[in-house]
């Protein structure tokens, strides 16, 4: 699925820079060289929405349907592998789209089984099907994203719980939610956050998310989403100023192929006992730290 060129290398001569062209003499070499590059870079998009946009739409056509087709009462009580046939459907559809966007998924450490709430950071639209690639969780997400075109109604299939950001109602009926499936032994999966951000930090997280967790009691595990190798690939993915979900979108699936880390960090036992403040800061610090520890 792979272009063949380095991510870091595509995206830094996205962004213009010049330090290839610094040393000429007269500008318009300097700016012949760019306009040669320019036209490089979108060759390589075009070859990659070449390749992409025709499997997307197989993924789409074939795959989907038959995704659809396991969630269902009757395959909720079958297994494969261990795993309820539903779930791992979904998860392998997730993981097939993800893979489609020129995205290599790698779990470092296991996520925890059960009723647990994963907290993690969030960069763009494509982190719910990064987590679901890796372990199925109904996630809990703004009520605006139930309105982006395929994703708002898959994620409704999938089992999430929208949030009229804003409304106290719409909050206490989502920790209902949240605390009948935790008490089924169901994963769920939040953005602490309350949006995405730019990529180059993480905000401080909402405590009042955890309070499911509080009350349940669950397990909470905090999850980083690494994008590429280093930072500029982490702000890439995240949405530009004023980009839409469709433009982010058509960006990414013509964006050049990168590694993205699924962290699974050290979590915190069902009945922690310092309150969900303490419990919100330490999933950010662990999540910042893991984030920071770049290879």
């Amino acid at each position: 699925m792979q272009s063949g060129v380095d991510p870091a290398t595509d995206r830094r001569a996205e962004s213009g820079k010049e330090h290839e062209a610094a040393p000429a003499a007269d500008g318009g070499h300097s700016a012949s060289a760019d306009s040669i590059r320019s036209r490089r870079l979108d060759a390589r998009a075009a070859l990659r929405y070449l390749l992409r946009v025709p499997l997307l739409l197989l993924h789409l056509l074939v795959s989907l349907p038959f995704t659809l087709l396991l969630i269902n009462p009757l395959c909720a009580r079958l297994t494969a592998g261990g795993e309820r046939l539903d779930h791992r459907a979904i998860r392998l559809w997730s993981r097939g789209l993800v893979r489609i966007f020129g995205m290599r998924v790698r779990t470092v450490g296991q996520p925890l089984p059960g009723g647990v709430l994963f907290v993690a950071n969030h960069v763009s639209w494509i982190d719910i099907e990064v987590l679901h690639a890796t372990r199925m969780m109904g996630f809990v997400a703004k009520s605006e994203i139930s309105r982006w075109p395929l994703i708002g109604w898959l994620a409704r299939r999938a089992g999430t719980i929208y949030h009229q950001r804003g409304s106290n109602e719409s909050l206490s009926g989502v920790l209902h939610q949240m605390l009948q499936r935790l008490r089924d032994g169901l994963g769920v999966g939040v953005f602490p956050e309350g949006g995405t951000s730019d990529g180059r930090r993480v905000r401080t997280f909402h405590a009042r998310i955890f309070q499911a967790a509080v009350v349940a009691p669950s397990p909470v595990q905090p999850v980083a989403l690494k994008f590429g190798g280093d930072a500029e690939s982490q702000t890439w993915v995240a949405f530009g100023p004023n980009e839409s979900f469709l433009g982010n979108f058509l960006r990414l699936l013509g964006g050049p192929g990168m590694r993205v880390e699924v962290h699974f960090l050290e979590g915190l036992p069902a009945g922690f006992e310092d309150g969900r403040r303490a419990m919100a800061e330490t999933c950010r610090q662990r999540i910042v730290a893991a984030l920071e520890a770049r290879a």
